[in-house]
């Protein structure tokens, strides 16, 4: 088991320390992950335990709101060897995002939670090459159904509306009005358009 710690820093925020903990150096998706990653560069936005391990799917964050542990499948690694820089990056900035986002006191629907995640990937540049804006059946439908919806409202209400909306479930729960509050319209017909947006644009309608 290989262990790796990075020590704090002066900041105006709150920085706790970098942990990185691979449970299995010898396998291939570790040696992958250490040819596209520096570990001191891998999380520029917080620093928290990340464990890279074997196991069957992605990546999932779980935690208190002192401490956060990401862990990070090397099976998923390994068969994402073709692009593995972008995909491991694209996780780990989707996965951080979870450690510091609002979740409205545990009311937000979970496809914003996911959504809000994929759409900070989209904007960081490591955003999958085979996904594109859809309509999916529902305006929270998650990943990148939904932070591709996100990246539609920021477009059309203005930069920093995505995180004016994540300041907003601080403190209060969840509500039909909170898009209302930061876009000046209630969801439903903000999607409405988006889609409609979509067709028109010759985009998949649905998906």
């Amino acid at each position: 088991m290989f262990i790796y710690k990075r020590e704090t820093y002066e900041s105006t925020w709150i920085i706790p320390n970098f942990v990185l903990r691979v449970e299995d150096l010898s396998h291939p998706g570790a040696s992958i992950f250490f040819d596209c990653v520096k570990p001191k560069e891998a999380l520029k936005l917080a620093t928290i335990t990340l464990v890279l391990r074997s196991f069957n799917g992605m990546a999932y964050t779980f935690g208190t709101h002192e401490t956060k542990e990401i862990n990070f499948s090397l099976d998923w690694i390994k068969s994402s060897e073709a692009r593995a820089q972008d995909e491991i990056l694209g996780v780990l900035a989707h996965e951080v995002v979870h450690c510091y986002q609002y979740n409205a006191k545990d009311t937000c629907p979970g496809g914003l939670i996911e959504g809000i995640a994929d759409f900070v990937r989209l904007h960081a540049g490591f955003a999958p090459q085979h996904r594109r804006p859809r309509a999916a059946e529902k305006w929270d439908a998650g990943y990148d159904a939904t932070a591709y919806f996100l990246d539609w409202i920021k477009k059309r209400c203005g930069e920093g509306t995505i995180r004016r909306l994540n300041g907003y479930m601080k403190d209060s729960k969840y509500g039909v009005e909170l898009f209302e509050k930061v876009a000046g319209e209630c969801v439903s017909s903000l999607y409405t358009l988006y889609c409609e947006h979509l067709e028109q644009a010759g985009k998949i309608p649905h998906a």
